[in-house]
C-alpha cells in the first residue's frame, strides 16, 4: 500500500493540557490533534512528534509527523494544515504542513531545539502574559545571569539541573550552542538551544539563573554543579507556564530538498 507522509509544525497554548503525549489521566495535545486526523482520514494515523512538552508547557516550532494511505488524501499538501485546525480548538494550530520524505522522522531527525522562557521582573505582574511568562518581583542581576549562562554553554553531563526520573538515563552528557539572556523593559527572555534536553533540564537551568540573578547563587557556582552530578547542588526548576518550545532544527541535506520538491509537486 502507497502511503503519503506529512511533516506539520505546530503551535500549541498548552495551559490547559497536560502535556504533548497521549496521557492515561488527563488531556495532551497530541490526543486532540489525533482525534482531528482521525475526522480526515480514515486510516485514524498516529502522529510522531519532535518533542514532548510536560504540562503546562507551550509550543511555537513543535515538528510532528504521520502517514496516511495515499487513496485517503486528495488535497495538496498545503491545505491539510487548515483541514486540522477546522477540527481543533483555538488554543491549538498546525502553522504548516508539507509532504516529507519516506525516511523522514520528526524525532530521530531533529539536529537540534531552541527554548525560549519569558521571566516577568516587576513588583506587579503584566496581566496580558500572566499565562506565559513567570512572575519575579524582585530585582534581577542581568550582568551575573549572562555571566553565569556562558559557562552552561558546550558539552557538560546536566544531571545537577534535569528532574528526577524514576529510572536511570543512559547518558546525562548534552551539548548546549547557546545559553544567552534578551531584556526588554521589565521582561528577560532566556534563549537555551542545544541538541537534546534532559526531563525539565531548560527549567532546571532558568530556576537557577534567576536565583542567581537574585544573588543567591555566585555565578561561578555554575561549574561546581554541574561538577557534582546532582539535583540537589543546583537551584530551583522554574515554573512551567513561561517555557515554549521555539524552534526544531533539521540538516538541510539532500532529504531537505526532497522535501521541498515532494511540497512543490503536490500544490
Amino acid at each position: 500500500m502507497t502511503t503519503l507522509k506529512f511533516k506539520l509544525v505546530i503551535a500549541y497554548d498548552g495551559s490547559g493540557y497536560e502535556g504533548w503525549q497521549m496521557q492515561k489521566t488527563g488531556t495532551g495535545v497530541q490526543q486532540v490533534i489525533e482525534e482531528s486526523l482521525a475526522k480526515l482520514f480514515p486510516s485514524a494515523p498516529r502522529l510522531y512528534s519532535s518533542s514532548r512538552t510536560d504540562t503546562g508547557v507551550h509550543a511555537l516550532g513543535m515538528v510532528a509527523h504521520f502517514e496516511v494511505p495515499r487513496a485517503e488524501c486528495r488535497m495538496p499538501a498545503h491545505k491539510v494544515a487548515l483541514a486540522i485546525n477546522a477540527r481543533l480548538p483555538q488554543a491549538i494550530r498546525v502553522l504548516s504542513s508539507a509532504r516529507a520524505p519516506e525516511k523522514f522522522h520528526a524525532r530521530f531527525n531533529a539536529t537540534g531545539k531552541q527554548y525560549r522562557y519569558c521571566v516577568w521582573n516587576l513588583p506587579t505582574m503584566n496581566p496580558l502574559i500572566r499565562q506565559t511568562a513567570w512572575h519575579v518581583p524582585r530585582k534581577l542581576d542581568l550582568k551575573a545571569m549572562r555571566a553565569a549562562a556562558k559557562l552552561l554553554v558546550g558539552k557538560h553531563d546536566f544531571k545537577s539541573f534535569a528532574g528526577t526520573r524514576s529510572y536511570e538515563m543512559e547518558s546525562n552528557v548534552r551539548t548546549l550552542t547557546r545559553c544567552d539572556l534578551k531584556k526588554s523593559g521589565a521582561q528577560f527572555t532566556f534563549v537555551i538551544e542545544g541538541d537534546g534536553f534532559l526531563y525539565k533540564m531548560c527549567r532546571g537551568i532558568v530556576g537557577t539563573l534567576v536565583q542567581v540573578g537574585l544573588g543567591k547563587f555566585p555565578p561561578d557556582e555554575i561549574k561546581t554543579m554541574l561538577a557534582h552530578k546532582d539535583r540537589r547542588m543546583a537551584g530551583m526548576t522554574a515554573p512551567a507556564l513561561g517555557l515554549v518550545l521555539w524552534k526544531v532544527y533539521y540538516s538541510k541535506s539532500r532529504s531537505s530538498r526532497r522535501e521541498k520538491a515532494l511540497t512543490k509537486s503536490a500544490e
